[in-house]
């Protein structure tokens, strides 16, 4: 994968592009740059470019990749990068596996995006297919499932399975499960079976792989004097995936500082590691004062 180049610039946009415009472009510079459009000496670069401009539209055509890589840019989908978005670690047992969206580096068949937008792999017949057909498949997740895992049947045309959920699934995750896709014409092999997941996440809650944001709210004189207050932590071992926590609120915090919580964000795929809560701290002020209380706060201006 390319650590260089920028997805947007390598697509021509910019960040505030919406996805129409953004396949758009797409579109444009994949029929530009397929292999089959250029002369013979030219395919080397060619491909080297189509895989680019592939790769820049499967992160920026998806809106969960996209929030990831505006928010730590190419080490989102690095194996340890340095933003520590090691995200969803894949391995592959010889029945199905992983593809690397938040944690590895992103494998892709960048013919099969283009096959997906523009509903054929190549131009003039000059690409025969190589196997069958690619089945994809969408499982809808509760934050439950996603915390604690489980396993859902499903049948596609070519037949029924059974796909673990992983705990710490993420939205927009994919699971490949090898040839079990279509059977490939004149005895090739058979496509794969592609399954995404689509997750529920709380909508107070941001996610960033496995680490988690949540705004809280501290009283006035919490903040000055320091407290104690309760925050909602994710926790595999509760029935709906989170309990709650009492945290110590240090004297003279101040408004939007950050705290952190380590090990209670969301679980790492196929890893015994979990994520961490991070929280934002914003300070509640009262609505209203008592004639004691402003008295008081005036000794204490007068005091300064």
């Amino acid at each position: 994968m390319s650590q260089v180049k920028d997805y947007y610039e390598l697509l021509g946009v910019s960040k505030n592009s919406s996805e129409a415009d953004i396949k758009k472009a797409y579109r444009t510079l994949a029929r530009e740059h397929h292999p089959d459009m250029v002369k013979d000496s030219d395919k080397a670069a060619a491909e080297k470019k189509f895989k680019e401009i592939n790769e820049a539209y499967q992160v920026l055509s998806d809106t969960q990749k996209r929030k990831q890589y505006d928010q730590f840019g190419h080490s989102a989908f690095t194996q340890g990068g340095s933003s520590g978005a090691s995200g969803f670690s894949g391995f592959n047992n010889g029945q199905y596996s992983y593809t690397n969206y938040g944690g590895g580096d992103i494998n892709i068949d960048p013919f099969e995006i283009f096959e997906e937008v523009f509903g054929f792999k190549g131009f003039g017949g000059s690409r025969a297919p190589k196997r069958g057909k690619n089945l994809y498949y969408e499982i809808r997740v509760s934050f439950e499932e996603a915390v604690k895992g489980g396993e859902r049947k499903i049948r596609v045309e070519s037949g029924e399975f059974a796909v673990k959920i992983p705990k710490g699934i993420n939205d927009g995750n994919e699971m490949r499960f090898q040839g079990k896709g279509m059977p490939g014409p004149s005895g090739l092999p058979a496509g794969d079976l592609i399954v995404a997941f689509k997750v529920t996440f709380p909508p107070s809650m941001e996610r960033y792989t496995e680490n988690v944001l949540q705004v809280v709210e501290v009283s006035f004189i919490d903040a000055v004097l320091g407290g104690e207050i309760e925050v909602r932590v994710i926790d595999e071992n509760s029935k709906n995936g989170i309990s709650f926590k009492k945290i110590k609120i240090p004297e003279k915090i101040q408004h939007g500082s950050q705290m952190v919580i380590k090990g209670f964000g969301m679980p790492r795929v196929n890893s015994e590691l979990k994520g961490d809560m991070y929280l934002k701290i914003l300070i509640k002020m009262p609505e209203k004062l008592s004639k004691s209380q402003r008295n008081h706060l005036e000794e204490y201006r007068k005091l300064k």
